[in-house]
Order: structure tokens, then sequence, then C-alpha cells
């Protein structure tokens, strides 16, 4: 099959497209349908956000779960998570339905979501010391795992939806947009708990609301979707040799080196808010105000990134995003007793320039994706934000072990006082921390070389060969 001839709707919400279409009116996706793919990071941003932000404080403070051990939860669950993601991201690009080889995947994704949401915040209350351990392991587990079923494939299917350049940059910011949105409804639910009287009553209610709310916009969204019938069946036929690509590809390894640093600086940062508000600014109950002095710059920020992109370059952009949040978080060590403004500046500058990392990185991401398909002749998008996605969650399973372990081997107890011994710990990991590890991610950042030209030429080569299919 020529990439270079257009089809049509061929049925079943699969549909054939055109490698790239010359002029850029052409290649402009219509909003709706970014809107439409989007809708799930509703969703996802919620959750993600509550079991970030909050759910080791819950753990640690109302079931009192030693912090230690729900860090080593939450380290071993997203280990596990990450290399769940390898076959994950296989066999999505393996699978071919007449629905098309992502949808079926986010259906599968729903009810396992929904169950082990709501089991994270309501154990039953005669749970006590290794029964309620595992129940919260089972738990945290068995979400991720959920989760994974329904972010690649989510991920892959926005790398699908356009080859344009710039373009791509539209489509993951659309993507984080809806996760933003779901991140402030997180704070809503943050901001509830932390002031709930019962605050197990509350997670529960909180719980059972959200998980129905996401069965419905995964199922509407997927629906609704469509998806490249050029691109089914293109999948790697092994999974290792798969995997082994990705490795091959250099521009792909500089930004699995890029990833993995990035999240060892920042991976720990949403737990420990709730504790820096608590015990080192002595502000309990603000930590939502706090988040969302992030997330509305971050929000508003997201839309200037794809001109701002466009005219500077995707790579240089991201670059300076991660100097910013480098110095941004440095800062934080300087916070004492009562500092609220100082820290509103800083999640602000923050906010901002996670705007662009977040919507530029996975648009680079799709780029690199091109480059192997000139190479191999396959499709693998899965299999890339799979490896993507082990290096960030490898990073985040060691931080958070390393946060849990270090609070505990500080002294820290729940509820009282700290002692300068957790304080300083608790400022060395929420700010030392970022600063150095942001500040060497720039660095191998900058050596990122797949530019628009470089990405023209290739989309150029694909355009004018046959598609090539290798085992």
């Amino acid at each position: 099959m020529s990439g270079s001839r257009a089809h049509a709707v061929t049925g079943a919400g699969i549909e054939s497209r055109p490698l790239e279409a010359t002029p850029r009116s052409a290649n402009r996706l219509p909003t709706s349908t970014i809107a439409i793919y989007s809708l799930p990071m509703l969703s996802v941003g919620y959750m993600f956000g509550l079991v970030n932000t909050y759910l080791l404080k819950f753990a640690t403070d109302v079931l009192l779960v030693a912090p230690a051990t729900m860090g080593l939860i939450f380290g071993v669950s997203r280990l596990w998570d990450a290399f769940f993601d390898l076959p994950a991201g296989y066999l999505s690009d393996r699978t071919v339905t007449r629905l098309g080889r992502r949808r079926p995947w986010l259906f599968a994704s729903v009810i396992p979501i929904c169950v082990t949401f709501i089991a994270m915040w309501t154990p039953p209350g005669g749970l006590h010391g290794g029964s309620l351990t595992l129940w919260m392991a089972t738990a945290v587990v068995l979400f991720y795992s959920a989760q994974t079923i329904l972010t690649v494939p989510h991920g892959s299917l926005g790398a699908e939806l356009t080859s344009a350049y710039h373009e791509r940059t539209r489509v993951f910011a659309g993507r984080l947009i809806a996760e933003t949105a779901g991140l402030f409804l997180g704070l809503v639910g943050l901001f509830m708990l932390e002031r709930a009287n019962a605050p197990r009553d509350m997670a529960c209610r909180l719980g059972v609301v959200a998980s129905m709310v996401t069965a419905g916009v995964i199922v509407f969204s997927t629906v609704c979707q469509r998806e490249r019938a050029e691109y089914q069946g293109r999948g790697s036929t092994r999974l290792l040799g798969a995997f082994a690509d990705v490795w091959r590809n250099s521009h792909a390894r500089l930004l699995l080196f890029t990833f993995f640093i990035e999240q060892l600086g920042v991976a720990s940062l949403s737990t420990l808010v709730p504790y820096l508000s608590q015990y080192i600014l002595h502000t309990p109950g603000y930590t939502a105000y706090y988040f969302l002095g992030y997330l509305l710059p971050m929000a508003v920020s997201i839309p200037l990134w794809v001109p701002l992109s466009r005219r500077f370059g995707k790579r240089n952009a991201w670059v300076a995003s991660m100097v910013a949040k480098a110095l941004g978080f440095g800062a934080c060590f300087l916070l004492q007793e009562g500092d609220w403004w100082q820290i509103l500046v800083i999640v602000t500058v923050v906010g901002v320039a996670d705007g662009c990392g977040r919507t530029v990185a996975p648009s680079l991401q799709a780029d690199v994706i091109d480059y192997d398909e000139l190479r191999t002749g396959q499709r693998k998008e899965g299999a890339y934000f799979a490896a993507w996605n082990l290096a960030a969650k490898g990073a985040t399973a060691f931080a958070v072990m390393l946060t849990g372990a270090t609070l505990q081997w500080s002294g820290f107890q729940p509820n009282v006082e700290q002692t300068d011994a957790t304080k300083l710990a608790l400022r060395v990991l929420i700010s030392l921390f970022p600063l150095v590890f942001y500040g060497i991610a720039a660095v191998i950042g900058i050596r990122f070389g797949l530019n628009e030209t470089e990405h023209a030429a290739v989309r150029a080569k694909l355009a004018g060969a046959p598609v090539r299919a290798r085992s």
C-alpha cells in the first residue's frame, strides 16, 4: 500500500489517510477531533492527581500505615506498572480488529480502573496491620496496571492522529488541557478530604462518583474515535525485537535518558507538597491552594506553547522549560514557616514551564516514531510510549521509595511537630533533588537533533516509498 494516496473510510471506525498532505490546512485536525480524543484524560487527571497528591498522606495519617511501607507499595507498584507497559504497548501495536488496534484496549480498561480506584480509598474498617497493607498493596498495584491499559494505547493513538510536525503539538496540548482539567477536579477532591470530619466516608463517596464518570467518558470517547487503516497489522512481530528497535534509535535513546533523569527530580514532589504545607509552612489544609497555584498558570500557558514551540523550535522550548523548573524547585529550599506567597510564586513559574514540557515532549516522541518507521517499516507507537513510560515510571518508583524511606529514617511522626532533621529531609527532597536532576536533563536534552527540517525529510521519504514490512 502506498502511503501517498488517500482512502475512504473503511468502516467499523477505521479510517485510512495519506501519510502526509502538502498544504498546512489539509494537515490541520478539527478541534472536535482533538477534544473527543482528549476526553479520557479528564478522568486520568482526576484519579492520578488525587492518588499522587493525597493517597500517601491518607494512608499514613488516616489509615495509619507506616510511611516506609506505603513508599515501598508505591515504588513496587510503579516498577510493576512500568514493566507492564512493555507487553501492553507491544500487544496494542499487534492488535488487529474491526475496531482498530487501540480502541479495544480503551474499552477493556473501564471496569478495572473503576473498581481499583474505589478499592484504594475504601479498605474495610476491620483491616489492620498486615491485612491492611496487603489490601492497599493489591489495590494500588492493580490500579496502576489498569491505568496502563488505558494510557499506553491512548497516547499511541494520539501519535497516530496526524503526521504534521506542529499539529502533533496541538494534539498533545489538547490532551494535556483535558488532563489538567481533571487535576483541577482532583484539587476539589483534595480540598474536601483535607476538611472532612470523616475522611474515610468522604473518600468512599469521591471514589464512587469518579468511577461512574470515568466509565462514561472513556466509553463515549472510544465510540467516537477513528483509527488509521494503513497502520493495522504493522506492529513488530517480536516483543524483544520491538524494544530493541527503540534502543537502537538514537533519538529515542536520548529521550529515554532525559525522561529518566527528569523524573528522578520531580517524581516525589506531588506526594511531598501536603507534608511541606503542614509541617514546614504550617498551613494545614492549604495544599489544594498551592496545587491550584501551579495548575492555573500551567492551564493558561498550554495554548501559548503551540505557537512558541513553532517559532523557537520544540526542542529549545522543552529544554528552556526544564531549566526554569530546576530553578523554581531549587528555591523551595529557602521556604520557612508562613512563606505562603513565596511558594505561590514558585509554583506559578513551575506551572508555566511544565505547560511547555508536558505539551512538547510527547510531540517529540511522535516524531521519533516516524524515524523508526523509516528504519524498520513498522508502526509501533505502543512500544515507544511503553519504553518512555518505563523510563519515567522506573525513576518515579525509585524516587517514591526513597521519599518514604527518608521520611521514616529522619524520624517522621504523623500529626505532630517535626524535628529539624525531618524538616531538612523534606527540603532536600522537594528542592535540591529536582534542581540537580532537571539541570542534568536539560544538558542531555539540548543534544536532541530531530528538528523540523530533518523530520520533514523523513516524512518525504516515507511518502515517496511503499510501506515495508519487517519481521
